[in-house]
């Protein structure tokens, strides 16, 4: 009896271990490319109707509304495009935006802007990725993702709910903060919040997502469901500013043709985005 309980013990210690052993085998590289995954690639295609609302300190109101369609360009979750056409209101309606996104870290992305009112087109250049988007408190490169290869990672705490990451530029000349902290959801990876910081350790803007939900898709002939982030807001806090995006008639796997994400279509929108 005596052995049988020492083993019995012995087996439950063992099992432990192992647990544990699981539990702490996950690397930061590893958590981290999930999350990109979560974040950016999920599906083969994804399109959806944003309303984005900018608040400034004084509490005034603008509504920016805006359809996106994404499409990854590989299975690997690397090269990708974007393109977002706003509706509402008047002065940006049919403004484009309009995204290349290249995983090489020797070549930039391409992102091009077109301008209506003026009939241009214009390329963003690589130095402006980190400016705002349309006057809100999103910045270009929150919209199309920023890739995890220009930073360096490492997990500094692993909480009850989330993985705490901190990354760091490997060309910090090339932004205009020190670092940010991630907060990874441990059960679906989604990071549920960034804190960006300047010298000091002085936080100056966060993006933080507020609703995530389960968005029901097919992918070769079978039901899958993508958890999706449909709330999220950019908080500037140096002048207490804010930009809220609501996401809805999200779809997954929809078959969007590639041809859409060219120069041709910055001035004739197709029917993918209009809808």
């Amino acid at each position: 009896m005596k052995k049988i309980v020492v083993g019995i013990l012995l087996g439950l210690l063992w099992g432990t271990c192992l647990a544990a052993q699981a539990s702490s085998a996950m690397t930061v590289d590893a958590i981290v490319t999930r999350a990109n995954h979560m974040a950016l690639y999920q599906g083969v295609d994804s399109k959806g109707n944003v309303s984005m609302t900018i608040i400034d300190k004084a509490g005034n109101k603008r509504v920016r509304e805006f359809s996106m369609l994404r499409k990854n360009s590989d299975d690997s979750d690397r090269n990708q495009k974007y393109y977002t056409l706003f509706k509402r209101p008047a002065d940006v309606r049919k403004m484009v935006f309009m995204v290349h996104k290249h995983a090489d870290l020797a070549k930039d992305d391409d992102r091009w802007l077109y301008l209506p009112g003026l009939d241009l087109v214009k390329r963003i250049a690589a130095s402006d990725k980190r400016t705002s988007f349309v006057g809100s408190d999103f910045l270009y490169e929150d919209i199309s993702g920023r890739s995890p290869e220009d930073d360096y990672h490492e997990l500094i705490e692993t909480r009850e709910k989330y993985y705490v990451v901190k990354n760091t530029p490997k060309k910090p000349e090339s932004v205009e903060f020190v670092y940010y902290i991630a907060y990874i959801d441990k059960k679906n990876f989604i990071p549920m919040k960034m804190e960006f910081y300047k010298k000091g350790d002085r936080a100056y803007r966060q993006i933080e997502a507020l609703q995530v939900d389960a968005i029901n898709a097919e992918k070769n002939g079978q039901p899958v469901v993508y958890p999706t982030v449909t709330i999220s807001v950019a908080k500037d806090l140096r002048n207490d500013s804010m930009t809220k995006m609501v996401f809805s008639n999200v779809a997954y796997n929809t078959g969007i043709s590639d041809r859409i994400f060219s120069e041709r279509y910055l001035r004739r929108p197709p029917r993918d985005a209009m809808r």
